[in-house]
């Protein structure tokens, strides 16, 4: 595990059996932008690369 992994690892443990929508979650993801604004584009580049997975035009 990458050291970066940790805060991953304890969503998983803390919150993994939780269900929620892709609503909640972008909305959770704009609280933490409007918190955090230097955090704006890598959360705006996870949300992008989220939302276009299933896209077989884009290189990923």
């Amino acid at each position: 595990m990458y050291f970066t992994d940790r805060g991953i690892e304890e969503l998983e443990n803390r919150r993994g059996e939780e269900e929620v929508t892709l609503g909640w979650v972008a909305e959770q993801l704009r609280t933490f932008v409007d918190l955090n604004p230097d955090f704006e584009v890598p959360v705006e580049r996870l949300a992008t690369w989220l939302a276009r997975l299933d896209d077989e035009d884009d290189d990923v």
